[in-house]
């Protein structure tokens, strides 16, 4: 060997020896590194108080129990558990976790731990199952008993039938608001002996911004835009306001609709529409009406009584809800209310905590639970998981977008125990291949026999 020559490879050698003490060259493993398959441990936390917390909100309970990631408790594998792990760790071997991403998370509730993890605290894109985000969270602040509310206004004074005022409408972004509900303002008027309006026609859309649409919402999404005020959650509140006045016989001095704050003196209240809480709550979540969702994540907004409410203020007490929890708020972002938006990223973590948080809450859980599609029984869940062991027994949030499928909410187990649960397929080229595997998942939950007396 010549003196070059082994100069060469004398410092191709140490080149070699820095890039391996610098973790610059390293093998590659062919399947993501994940959570251990034994699950998650409970870890005890200390819930303290936030400031300026919303006197009404309901306070976190001290006896949640949180997941945590830390090291894993070894499952025996003669038990339920050991059995249900077992095959779970089966069904994520297969090779379409090679080339896409998992995050799983189940916690029995039963028993009050962790049962099983794969990624759990990953950012993951929800889909749909953001809705359970925006759900509890606002069951949190609002309350079951909570209204959606449209509200009449008029000024001025009512003679031989003509109202020599103004009248307003305030919009409190319901859904639920629809034509039969334009033709009760009508009547409402005319029972004021009101058969001709020599004034103005005001909008009130100050509960929240102008935005029509939800944050990283695409061009082609057939959904929106959105308003504090819509008919039919359709932004054409203005001309079917006049439409209605027309017909119901109504005359009108200026048919132009103008957009004005209500005045805080000289307005009568003449309607108030209400639509409860769980009106909205249930198709939100049955059948994952977006628009819907939306309305609902603008209510936490506007909590506490803030004008020209934003998105920005409705994560704020999301997060201020998940700090609470002791959630890593930082590590999660909140888009919009629906999951439309690719910006939203969560985790199995977020979305089981959550879910143990609801449960763990009598005045939560019994809006929540009911409002969930079930498996092979109705909403977005109806044609899956029929006629298996699952069906009826899974009551859970799908959620789909480009490239990501997802399933969340309770199981009830072969042997009884209530789970929640969490699994998001991201990177899926078909959306059919997360939710096979998900209904997978939930048929070996609801199957694995349990341990003998």
């Amino acid at each position: 060997m010549n003196k070059a020559s082994f100069t060469y490879r004398m410092t191709m050698f140490w080149a070699l020896c820095l890039m391996v003490s610098c973790g610059t060259l390293r093998r590659v493993p062919p399947v993501p590194p994940t959570v251990s398959s034994t699950g998650i441990p409970q870890q005890v936390v200390e819930l303290t108080s936030m400031t300026q917390q919303p006197a009404t909100a309901a306070p976190v309970a001290e006896n949640v129990q949180q997941p945590a990631v830390t090291p894993a408790v070894p499952v025996v594998e003669e038990t339920w558990a050991g059995r249900v792990c077992r095959g779970l760790d089966s069904l994520c071997a297969q090779p379409l976790f090679e080339t896409t991403q998992l995050g799983m998370y189940i916690y029995d509730l039963t028993e009050g731990r962790p049962l099983y993890a794969r990624n759990a605290i990953q950012r993951l894109r929800p889909a749909s199952c953001q809705k359970l985000v925006t759900s509890i969270a606002a069951l949190h602040y609002l309350g079951g008993d909570y209204q959606f509310r449209t509200r009449l206004f008029t000024t001025g004074t009512v003679s031989g039938g003509v109202l020599s005022g103004d009248v307003y409408v305030l919009g409190g972004m319901d859904p639920l608001l629809s034509r039969s509900g334009l033709q009760q303002m009508v009547a409402a008027l005319a029972r004021e002996g009101i058969s001709s309006i020599d004034g103005h026609l005001y909008i009130d859309l100050s509960m929240k911004d102008d935005l029509g649409l939800g944050s990283g919402w695409s061009w082609d999404d057939d959904y929106g835009p959105y308003s504090a005020l819509m008919v039919d959650a359709k932004d054409q509140f203005a001309e079917q306001w006049v439409a209605a006045l027309s017909k119901g016989g109504i005359r009108l001095k200026y048919r132009a609709v103008q957009q004005k704050t209500v005045p805080t003196v000289g307005t009568r209240a003449i309607l108030t529409i209400p639509h409860h809480i769980d009106e909205v709550l249930i198709p939100m979540m049955k059948m994952s009406e977006n628009i819907y969702a939306e309305c609902m994540f603008f209510q936490i907004a506007a909590f506490g009584g803030q004008k020209l409410a934003t998105r920005k203020h409705a994560e704020e007490k999301i997060k201020r809800l998940m700090a609470q929890l002791n959630l890593p708020v930082d590590n999660y972002t909140i888009a919009d209310g629906s999951g439309l938006s690719l910006y939203n990223y969560a985790s199995p973590e977020l979305l089981v905590t959550l879910l143990n948080y609801a449960q763990s809450r009598p005045e939560i859980f019994q809006h929540l639970y009911p409002s969930l599609p079930i498996a092979g029984v109705d909403g977005t869940l109806e044609k899956r998981m029929v006629e298996t062991p699952a069906a009826g027994n899974v009551h859970a949030k799908t959620g789909t977008v480009s490239g990501i499928s997802s399933l969340s909410g309770y199981l009830t187990a072969a042997n009884g125990h209530l789970l929640s649960f969490c699994i998001i397929n991201q990177g899926v080229p078909r959306a059919s291949m997360g939710r096979s595997f998900q209904d997978q998942v939930c048929c070996l939950l609801c199957s694995v026999t349990p341990d003998n007396p």
